[in-house]
């Protein structure tokens, strides 16, 4: 829903609401956004109220605490300026090309646990995706009755695709000759892309690279066979008579390989080779999975033996006052800078999703280190002509000490024989 002013923020959240209960029949429970004076206001305050819906802030100045929305506000801005600087729209599209950037990503994203597309969890189908179109590609739109025409008027006008109708099923297309925006079916795609053409003709001498061997032999063949002479000295091609010079006239379909990853060296080739043996190209899914590849063995072996050599637990008998903490392997590939698989990882985790905050644990922490301090970093070190080190932590440990007893399974796949109903 696009809004011409904050204060139309209400109306919106409002039809939203009833337009939810009425299709879905899903009542909303809770709602998070920050203090701006189009949320915080008494008519939110008594339409929450209302309904029980809880509203929730965000703390001053701290966008992250709703990252959600702020990353989802984020995708689609990068894609709406993207198809905006690629398709040469002006920027007052931008309501066209954000609409449309939603409807397609709701149509194409996977979620990476659920494996299913937010269409498909929204109405409990999967979307059909042979309707999409390019955004800003040349079509044409039926002149079906909108102005009179005469026997020999064109019937169709030309016209920029801009999205899709949330209302009916059509496309909305620019109009370039009544300078107007519709809906219509009738649309024609234009298959050939008329910027192509914007693009500067190459001269008519650099277009003339291939030779016809053909031609060549034959003016080999007329001439004298001499053999005190010199071999002949094959001519350049602008020496040439001209009607021997062929065009070249290369299709895509005759290219081998594919065009955009570019030509292939032998360090890369080397490079792919030196990793391909020593490791796993497929992330199993579970440990049986994994148990079943000697590469993943051994990625689980390192594991295991960092966190021995770290000493981090010890197996105790297993009592039913405790309050045992299941554990999981977790399976990732590293990549490099080509998407080349260099290391298969394993991690055990804790299954840390069945605590409680206040019973469990009063509060977490993940040291991470922001991008800007790594540049400001960066820059003091050019500044001052200091000599970095790079180094690749494979485990990192908390510092302090557990004041309380934690109790985890034993991981999967590596009980201890002798003591298979211990616990760490």
């Amino acid at each position: 829903m696009f809004l011409e002013s904050k204060s139309d923020a209400f109306a919106a959240f409002k039809k939203l609401a009833r337009r939810l209960q009425n299709t879905k029949n899903i009542n909303i429970g809770s709602i998070r956004s920050d203090h701006g004076g189009e949320f915080q206001n008494e008519k939110f305050v008594k339409f929450c109220e209302k309904l029980g819906i809880l509203h929730n802030f965000s703390a001053p100045r701290t966008p992250q605490q709703n990252g959600v929305v702020e990353r989802k506000n984020r995708s689609l801005e990068e894609l709406a300026r993207t198809m905006l600087s690629e398709s040469s729209l002006p920027k007052y599209f931008w309501t066209d090309v954000v609409s449309t950037s939603c409807y397609v990503m709701n149509r194409v994203l996977i979620r990476p646990i659920l494996k299913k597309t937010p269409y498909e969890l929204f109405n409990g189908r999967k979307p059909n995706i042979s309707h999409l179109r390019v955004f800003g590609c040349s079509c044409f739109i039926l002149n079906n009755g909108k102005e009179s025409l005469g026997k020999f008027d064109e019937k169709a006008n030309l016209g920029i695709f801009i999205g899709y109708s949330l209302t009916s099923h059509a496309y909305r297309v620019y109009n370039k000759r009544l300078m107007t925006v519709e809906e219509s079916v009738h649309v024609v795609f234009d298959k050939v892309d008329r910027r192509i053409s914007q693009i500067p003709k190459i001269r008519a001498e650099e277009d003339e690279q291939s030779i016809s061997l053909e031609k060549l032999e034959i003016f080999a063949e007329k001439q004298p066979v001499d053999s005190q002479k010199q071999p002949i000295e094959i001519l350049q091609q602008s020496e040439l008579p001209k009607e021997w010079r062929i065009l070249r006239d290369l299709s895509v379909d005759n290219i081998i390989g594919q065009i955009k990853e570019g030509v292939s060296t032998r360090s890369s080739i080397s490079n792919y080779c030196r990793h391909t043996a020593f490791v796993s190209e497929i992330e199993p899914k579970s440990i049986e999975e994994a148990l079943k590849d000697e590469k993943w063995v051994e990625a689980m072996h390192e594991e295991l033996n960092q966190l021995e050599r770290n000493e981090v637990w010890f197996l105790v008998p297993k009592t039913n006052e405790m309050n045992i903490i299941g554990s999981k392997w977790v399976f990732r590939n590293k990549l490099d800078e080509d998407g080349v698989i260099t290391t298969n990882k394993a991690r055990l985790v804790a299954k840390g999703y069945n605590q409680e905050e206040g019973i469990d644990y009063g509060e977490t922490f993940a040291p991470v280190a922001r991008l800007e301090a790594v540049r400001l970093l960066l820059a003091f070190a050019c500044m001052s002509g200091f000599k970095l080190f790079q180094m690749d932590v494979k485990s990192a440990f908390l510092n302090g000490y557990i004041n309380e007893e934690v109790y985890v399974d034993q991981p999967p796949g590596f009980e201890d024989h002798k003591y298979p109903n211990h616990v760490f």
